[in-house]
């Protein structure tokens, strides 16, 4: 049987459990009855998911809270509103408060985006082609001759394992 889940703000069992999918992305908050109610789960008018959220991921000595963006002037309490910034700039200026909250929530802090696999096979193939024609190069030039038959035997089962993929995987 799985173990309860925790209350994002006081660690106590969570009985409310909210979820927000924002621009495809998925937001969970797990609460305690009582925080729930203090929270103003139960008062539409009053609930915003990101101050849970940014309540969530925040330590106490937090340095932003009084912080206003110079760009654009969106505060904290702005961003608790809305649930946005207002500017690129924001992100800077803020940083002590996303960084923790896009921690909790994704791999990371920085995008690293996704490669297709084909594309990067083919790069990962190109790479090595330069490689390998670079030493090739090297090895004449050095009079290396038996590592430059190698360089070129293997330039050559290369080139012929890129000439049989199919042209759209190319």
């Amino acid at each position: 049987m799985a173990s309860p889940l925790k209350c994002d703000l006081c660690s106590n069992q969570a009985t409310v459990h909210l979820t927000q999918i924002v621009n495809n992305k998925v937001h969970k908050v797990d609460l305690c009855e009582s925080c729930a109610q203090a929270k103003g789960v139960t008062d539409p008018s009053g609930f915003s998911l990101a101050d849970l959220l940014l309540k969530a991921s925040l330590n106490p000595d937090n340095t932003s809270a009084g912080v206003r963006c110079e760009q654009c002037g969106f505060t904290q309490n702005d961003f608790k509103k809305h649930g946005r910034f207002g500017c690129p700039h924001c992100y800077e200026t803020f940083s002590s408060l996303v960084e923790p909250m896009l921690d909790n929530m994704h791999k990371g802090t920085a995008h690293t985006g996704k490669v297709p696999q084909k594309s990067l096979e083919r790069k990962t193939l190109h790479d090595r082609l330069g490689e390998l024609e670079s030493s090739l190069d090297d090895a004449v030039k050095t009079e290396r001759f038996e590592d430059a038959a190698r360089f070129r035997d293997e330039i050559q089962q290369l080139k012929q394992a890129f000439e049989q993929q199919p042209k759209s995987a190319r």
